[in-house]
């Protein structure tokens, strides 16, 4: 089992404060979260953001299956001795943090689902058929992960991203390994917890982005109704790459439900 590298906003925090976990989606890493972590640290919030195992300064795993990535994000709390926290899972991220409810849910202090869903893709297996075809072309031809990152990220923002959010997101993704990136696409065909939605019973909130064709709104409004007591909320003015794209609104949703949910 992977001990995944991190890194840690400084912060103490408030006793009596869970710490917040950042977990990044497929094409993303510990860097995607700066200005988040920024935030969580001006607004009295210790928060570590990961490295998936595979990804940045974390050691390839032996075993790339959501169970073995939970099972390193628990390593990661024991590591920092946190005995709860809030999980933040992007894209791939909340898939984790999903399947971490499945395997230790009394260490979840709280719940943030950002641009992603509880099964990936369709009951017919076309859309990630779609998908995974798109995203491997560019490596099969030889373009590498700039390759694409050049055409990937432009459709996970919308036209009016700025220049400096497209490049640090090209950027982190550019810096994912290859051998990764593609173990981690086929990780992501396997996953499904729709049957966990309704048993989840910590403060969670299901955050949307409004132009985002990865992980519609549409869809995750009804995996926020499985879950009760969930919060749904939506985005404007930015598509997948939220953090990245619109870094203040997701801050500030972000902070807004931890202060009155979580501390």
């Amino acid at each position: 089992m992977v001990v995944p590298a991190a890194v840690d906003n400084g912060v103490t925090g408030i006793a009596g404060r869970p710490a917040v976990v950042l977990l990044h989606g497929v094409g993303g890493g510990k860097a995607q979260w700066t200005s988040q972590l920024e935030q969580l640290a001006h607004a009295g919030w210790r928060a570590i953001a990961w490295d998936m195992p595979g990804y940045g300064n974390s050691a390839a795993p032996d075993d790339f299956t959501f169970a073995a990535l939970a099972a390193s994000l628990e390593a990661l709390l024991d590591r920092h001795a946190l005995a709860r926290a809030v999980l933040v899972g992007h894209s791939m991220g909340g898939m984790v943090a999903l399947e971490a409810c499945a395997h230790f849910p009394q260490r979840i202090a709280g719940l943030v689902l950002a641009c992603t869903s509880a099964r990936f893709g369709s009951s017919d297996g076309a859309w990630q058929r779609d998908f995974i075809a798109e995203r491997v072309a560019p490596l099969d031809a030889g373009r590498g992960m700039a390759g694409l990152a050049a055409e990937q990220v432009p459709k996970m923002m919308t036209r009016t991203a700025s220049h400096a959010a497209r490049s640090a997101a090209s950027a982190v993704m550019s810096d994912v390994p290859e051998e990764s990136y593609r173990r981690a696409l086929d990780c992501l065909m396997t996953f499904d917890r729709r049957e966990l939605l309704p048993l989840i019973d910590t403060p969670t909130l299901v955050l949307a982005a409004a132009a985002d064709v990865q992980a519609p709104p549409a869809v995750m409004e009804k995996m926020a109704a499985r879950i009760h007591g969930a919060e749904y909320v939506v985005l404007p003015d930015c598509a997948h790459l939220a953090n990245f794209e619109r870094p203040d609104l997701f801050g500030n949703a972000l902070c807004d439900f931890l202060a009155r949910r979580c501390a």
